[in-house]
């Protein structure tokens, strides 16, 4: 049983959409609890979201941003140009030290500003009911959990299968070891163990996070991953390309599994064609991949697009293929049916689960170039089929996927982490009264 206003802290080392699907979950979970008759409070890092006007407050935790401004025009050196005596403060020191012997201080240092910041409110008076913490999984959040928060996690999956898809990657031993140090993944297993529950998006994230994370599986909850149904939703506008083939991926990263699918893509009909999107801008070797299987003249490779040509892609495509070896979730797939365009799919992590629910689309084994072939070959070459899956496809997404859902499932979770906690020491100060909803942002 929830109280009658629960207040919600969450707290983002990273907030905007464009910076991962961490940004996207955060910002529309948020958005549909508030409309649940939550009040939020939002703590969140750069780069950051939106402005967000159904939340109370959000407060931006700032950092010197060290991690992405290494000799660049803006800031040529190893001190920031605009008060070069910030470098110097203890966190500030620690995150230029450790992002340039090749670790990842984010997570850490977010957490421990964001205890910070908290902290200090809850001192003046302020209280939260429970802190929901996307993706950080630092040091700070045990502070939290000191003081008497119930303290939940949202981990799409263990960074530990990114560090596993770095080592494709690597070269050579100098390189394996900067991917080892890189991803703080003892520190975020740590915290995991210790926290009062996980949010993953999948069975098959649980069950990793089990293995790699060491936290006991009663701990975990499934809560899928959510969509907006309304801005991503079929077109009787836009034209459908009966031929085109489209794949949201980065083929930088081995998990993606683009070279699979160019490879396939050469042994289908000389009609069909590939739209790629990738954020990486990675023409070079995705060229060489498209010469060797002779499709040249049949691929087109994106950079990154905006929201709404991304959805008019989605429309406008016969299908879309999702060729990832791994898959914590698989968001182009469910994105691709919300827009009424069936999926093919490699049965790989979580993308099994996610077709199996949806059934708007068909899979095929990982890493076999030959049946992704044959699976684009027979959808392509079966309009009246391919209609039946998008329209399948369609109304299981939003059965199932909506955020609407996805907040309603978050809400009972959080009933049962307050249950569990009753009776345990929690904070003792009052609530103020939480007044008109204040969008603007207020720094800490």
């Amino acid at each position: 049983m929830l109280p009658e206003r629960t207040r919600l802290c969450f707290v983002a080392y990273r907030g905007n959409m464009n910076c991962g699907g961490q940004g996207v979950y955060l910002w529309f979970l948020t958005r549909e609890l508030a409309r649940l008759g939550f009040d939020i409070d939002v703590f969140v890092g750069p780069p950051y979201p939106d402005p967000m006007p159904f939340a109370d407050r959000v407060h931006h935790v700032k950092n010197q941003e060290h991690w992405a401004k290494w000799f660049t025009r803006d800031y040529p050196g190893m001190v920031p140009k605009q008060n070069p005596l910030a470098a110097f403060k203890p966190l500030n020191m620690y995150e230029l030290a450790a992002s340039r012997l090749g670790f990842l201080p984010e997570p850490f240092a977010f957490s421990v500003r964001a205890f910070r910041s908290i902290s200090a409110l809850l001192r003046a008076g302020q209280r939260w009911d429970l802190v929901h913490d996307v993706q950080c999984l630092g040091y700070g959040l045990l502070g939290l959990r000191a003081l008497g928060l119930p303290v939940v996690t949202t981990v799409h999956h263990p960074l530990s299968v990114d560090r596993g898809a770095s080592f494709i990657r690597d070269n050579n031993i100098t390189e394996a070891i900067g991917s080892m140090q890189f991803y703080p993944i003892g520190m975020q297993s740590f915290v995991a163990r210790r926290i009062d529950r996980v949010l993953t998006s999948s069975e098959c994230s649980a069950d990793q996070i089990v293995q790699d994370f060491g936290v006991p599986r009663r701990k975990i909850t499934n809560v899928w991953n959510g969509i907006d149904t309304d801005l991503f939703s079929p077109s009787d506008v836009v034209p459908k390309s009966e031929a085109k083939v489209l794949c949201i991926g980065r083929a930088s990263d081995p998990n993606k599994g683009i070279r699979t699918l160019i490879e396939a893509l050469g042994k289908t009909s000389p009609h069909i064609t590939l739209t790629l999107i990738d954020n990486d801008h990675p023409e070079n070797e995705v060229f060489k991949w498209a010469r060797d299987a002779g499709i040249m003249d049949r691929l087109e490779v994106t950079g990154r697009v905006p929201q709404e040509t991304l959805i008019e892609h989605y429309q406008r495509a016969a299908l879309v293929a999702v060729p990832s070896r791994y898959e914590g979730f698989g968001l182009p797939a469910v994105e691709a049916m919300a827009c009424g365009t069936p999926v093919v799919a490699c049965a790989a992590g979580a993308l099994r689960e996610v077709m199996e629910q949806s059934k708007g689309g068909i899979t095929v084994p990982i890493d076999d170039a030959d049946a992704l072939a044959r699976g684009i070959e027979d959808l392509i070459s079966q309009p009246e089929r391919r209609r039946e899956l998008a329209a399948t496809g369609r109304a299981r997404v939003n059965e199932i996927f909506s955020w609407q859902k996805i907040a309603a499932r978050t809400a009972e979770v959080y009933a049962e982490v307050l249950t569990e906690r009753r009776g345990r020491p929690t904070t003792t100060i009052t609530s103020a009264s939480t007044g008109a909803k204040r969008a603007s942002a207020s720094k800490a």
